[in-house]
Parts: structure tokens; sequence; C-alpha cells
């Protein structure tokens, strides 16, 4: 289990808290078309007002590349967390270091909100310059990192500041390193992996580190296209990386070496197009036509998936089984993400799911509700997945 501080361990009453967030959403028209990330930090918030902390928000907004791009400004945000917090006031900061900051945040009472301007605005945030990081720490007694989402770039407010103060995990990333380290670091086995998508070769380190870590792997979406070719299956017109066939020779040969289970489809939907409504058929994998094209798994192999998953304790999903967007190629992700969900109901499985198009494919089959836990953060979770040190998470172990 990753070692850190949690907000438990801080005091915090009077003190400035520095709290790095995730407030990188979607406007238009300069309203928020969907506030989840600003609903997954208010948890922390929460908490922070109730301990008495003067609470300063920082957080990107697109890639400024370190300039002031005022289409990229956080100012639109207020509003948002302001009516996500029942009508809170929340002040806002037209830079986030300087002086006038300062005396923002000396005028702030306890508990009371101050949302900082882009940090990107200012290249020494992506440059994780130790000037900026410590222009930063002057405006704190305290750092809490609560965007796990961007726990995997070493920038100076994932990074750099938090080996200047001392240093926290917020409600929101705390969830995420708990319910990942039960999934990958000391999981309930059996453990299962069902990893989608359309390439190997953007997926390549995950299926390598999976490999050595769970049970059974579902090979799903375009990918399991590239296995089944590299086992001189023909996949018609299917999207398939030809080029990849020794590499995914090699990841099977690893798999039964490390006694870890592979499966493919058995049966797949085939059509010439991928468009709504068009003529399908489900065949056998040995029988894809040559001018037709694999756009999901068959429902022999979701009842084949499904059947494996009741023997496991642990879920790990990451991408859809087919092509989901597209009726009626949501059939095998949705009929095995309900059967995992009904699992997870019942105290049967742990499900975590995250990266890609997962969450938007475990929201189309309607059990989002339903999973342990269900990770926004895309890149940080892939990489997470994929074995490799995460600079915002290291720092807070650092200072543990």
């Amino acid at each position: 289990m990753t070692q850190f501080q949690t907000i438990d361990d801080l005091q915090l009453s009077g003190r400035r808290a520095l709290v790095r967030v995730d407030f990188n959403v979607p406007i238009r028209d300069g309203k928020i078309t969907d506030n989840s990330r600003i609903v997954r930090v208010l948890p922390t918030i929460r908490d922070l007002k109730a301990q008495g902390a003067k609470i300063i928000l920082m957080a990107h907004f697109g890639r400024p590349k370190g300039n002031v791009v005022p289409e990229m400004s956080l100012g639109p945000v207020v509003e948002g967390l302001s009516d996500a917090l029942g009508g809170e006031k929340v002040a806002f900061a037209g830079d986030c270091i300087g002086t006038e900051v300062s005396t923002q945040i000396d005028a702030l009472s306890n508990g009371e909100i101050l949302l900082l301007e882009n940090l990107r605005f200012h290249a020494g945030e992506e440059a994780n310059d130790s000037s900026f990081a410590q222009e930063l720490a002057k405006l704190g007694d305290v750092y809490i990192n609560d965007a796990f989402s961007a726990a995997h770039r070493a920038h100076a407010s994932t990074d750099g500041l938090a080996r200047l103060l001392p240093a926290a995990a917020g409600r929101l990333m705390q969830t995420e390193l708990e319910h990942l380290s039960q999934a990958l670091g000391q999981p309930k086995r059996p453990v299962a992996a069902l990893v989608g998508g359309a390439k190997v070769s953007t997926k390549l380190e995950l299926l390598s580190n999976l490999v050595g870590k769970v049970d059974v792997l579902v090979i799903g979406g375009g990918m399991a296209n590239t296995f089944l070719n590299a086992q001189g299956i023909e996949v018609g017109r299917s999207l398939c990386e030809h080029e990849m066939a020794d590499t995914a020779r090699a990841i099977l040969k690893e798999a039964e070496a490390q006694n870890s289970k592979v499966m493919l489809p058995s049966d797949v939907v085939v059509a010439e197009t991928l468009a709504e409504n068009v003529p399908t058929s489900t065949v056998k994998t040995s029988s894809v036509p040559a001018n037709q094209m694999i756009l999901d798994a068959g429902s022999q192999t979701a009842l084949e998936i499904v059947a494996e998953l009741k023997g496991c304790k642990t879920l790990v999903w990451n991408g859809p089984l087919g092509c989901f967007e597209t009726e009626p190629f949501d059939a095998a992700t949705n009929s095995v993400a309900q059967a995992a969900a009904g699992l997870t109901v019942s105290g049967d499985l742990l499900t975590v799911a995250g990266g890609g198009d997962t969450v938007a494919a475990l929201v189309h089959a309607g059990v989002d509700e339903d999973f342990s836990y269900i990770s926004t953060a895309g890149g940080a979770f892939l990489e997470w997945l994929e074995g490799k040190t995460l600079p915002g998470v290291k720092a807070l172990e650092d200072a543990a």
C-alpha cells in the first residue's frame, strides 16, 4: 500500500491550505457542460471548511504554454464551483502568484475559498521550475494534492510544491490510491484484467505489466484482432496491426510463463461497414469473411468472460470490447459490464475501471454507479496500470 499523509494528519484550523485540484472541465459559451471533476473535489473542500482552513485552490486549464490566454482563464469555473457548493461564495484571483494574490489570501477568513488563475499561464508550472514552486509555497502553510489525474506530470504544483510544504493527499487522491492499491497492489485473487481499445501499440506497456500481475487477461476491441492475426487467424478487413504480430506472440508466451490465462474472442460480430443498423452476423473467429470487419465480441465470448469473472475476486477494466458508440456493437461491452456490476453489488467482485473510453462505455451500459470505483484520471490511471512511478504520488510518499 502506498504510504502518504491525508487531511486527517494535518493541523488545519486557521492555516492556509494550498489545494491542487483538476478543474480542466469542458466549457462552452462560458458555461461548464460537465461538472463531474468539480463534484469529485467537494469532499476535500468540505472537510477543509469543517476544520477551519483557508482554502486556496490551484488548477490548470487547457494548454496555454506559459502565456496568458484569456479563453483559458479559470474565471468561468467560479460560478460552477459556487453552484456545486450550494451557493457558497468563491473568490477569484487574477493570477496564481504575487503580492496581489497574497493580499487576497490574507483577507480570507477561516473556511473561505479562493480560486487562483490558471497555473499554466506561467511557464514555470510545466517546467517544474523551483523558483515558481517557491512562489507558490509562499502562499500557503500546507499543501494538499487532490488531482490524481495530473499526478503523472512532474509539474511545479504536483511535484515541486509538495517538497516545500507539509504535504498530504486530498479525499479524491486518497480514494484513487486506495482503490488502485486494492486492485493491483495487494488484490484479492483471482484477479482479472479486461483490456480493450484499438491498438496493441498504445497499450504495450500496460499489457506487459498486467501479464505478470493478473490471473486472467481478457483482450478485446481492435487489439484482439491483432492477437488473433498473430495466431494465424484471418481477420478480414478488421482493424489490425499486422506489424505487431511478433509482439503479440511474445505477450502470449510471457502470459503462459507467468501462468496468466489470456482470453480472446471465440466468436465475433462482423459487418461490411461501421454504421448503425447495418446487416451483421455472428461468426466463429476462425470464419471471418474476407470482405467484412470485426466490430464486437460475440455473445458466446461475452458468456465465457462472465463465467470467468464469477470465479474472480478483483477486476481491473480498461477499454471496451467493441465499437460501443455504434449500436449494435455495444452488446458485448454492455452484457459483460452489467454482469460485473451485478457481481460487485452482491459483494463478490471488486471492480476498478478507468482510462480512455472506459468511463463512457460503462455509463452507456448503465453501470457507472455500481462499480466499486471508476477513475476519470485518464493518462495517470493508465500509467499506474503500466507500473510507472507517478511524480505527484511519489512526492506525497516522500513527504510522508
